[in-house]
């Protein structure tokens, strides 16, 4: 970073999981953690862990679903800083995991709202603050789900997983990502996914239950890179921990 002061990042879904884990390793690298949550005193036993252990916290309410929120959340970041060099899009919904022939609009609308229009919401209420930054970046946590080349794939778990809306809003979000970076070449906006799609892996969280079999912490892996690419960096990418993944 040119700019001698504390890199700053802001993460949504912050409190637990993968969200958590990031925030706990880029704190330990002396980065502002701008700690996002939902639920308040989740967020602030999150925050006061982390600020015990040594890291620069500030506790952010934030649901990505509300526009009042959202503004709220630029408010209170902007009391502590003028620029925000990293923004990483982690919150998430699972959704039910309900069937191609049962789901709704409804169940759809539901997932969409915190995994694409939440993103969405989100990175364009920031905008001026990534704007004012070096070296801006924003990474969007997706999944291997969200790839054609991985659901299509008959010796990948999720292709026998049949479900709609979680899949194919992440498969949204990386389009999403990538039309950012087209349109927006000044901020690097890439995707993540916590998995290794090679090895047909994923990490454990609430979201699977601790199905995975990675640790929370390989899962941020390909997170916490793309936090860190230089203003040489990649922008428009989609990786894992292993590297590349195909869209």
């Amino acid at each position: 970073m040119t700019n001698s002061e504390k890199t700053t990042v802001l993460i949504t879904g912050a409190n637990k999981g993968l969200g958590l884990e990031a925030a706990r390793r880029l704190g330990e690298q002396g980065w502002t953690i701008f700690l996002g949550s939902r639920d308040e005193g989740r967020g602030q036993a999150a925050a006061d862990k982390l600020i015990a252990d040594g890291a620069n916290v500030v506790m952010v309410p934030l649901d990505v679903t509300s526009d009042e929120s959202v503004a709220d959340a630029v408010r209170l970041v902007r009391e502590h800083t003028d620029r925000l060099d990293v923004l990483i899009n982690n919150a998430g919904a699972p959704g039910r995991a309900v069937t191609p022939a049962d789901a709704t609009a409804d169940e759809i609308h539901a997932v969409y709202d915190t995994n694409v229009y939440g993103p969405i919401r989100v990175t364009h209420a920031f905008l001026p603050l990534l704007q004012a930054a070096d070296n801006p970046r924003v990474v969007m946590v997706s999944s291997g789900g969200g790839s054609f080349a991985v659901v299509t794939d008959p010796e990948q778990p999720v292709s026998r997983m049949h479900e709609l809306a979680y899949s194919s809003s992440k498969a949204a979000l990386n389009m999403i990502t990538v039309r950012y970076a087209q349109a927006l070449p000044n901020i690097k906006f890439n995707v993540a996914t916590p998995g290794e799609v090679a090895n047909r892996t994923f990490a454990a969280t609430d979201m699977n239950h601790h199905t995975g079999q990675l640790t929370v912490t390989e899962g941020t892996d390909s997170i916490v890179r793309l936090a860190m690419v230089d203003a040489d960096g990649p922008t428009g990418i989609f990786v894992d921990r292993l590297g590349p993944v195909a869209w």
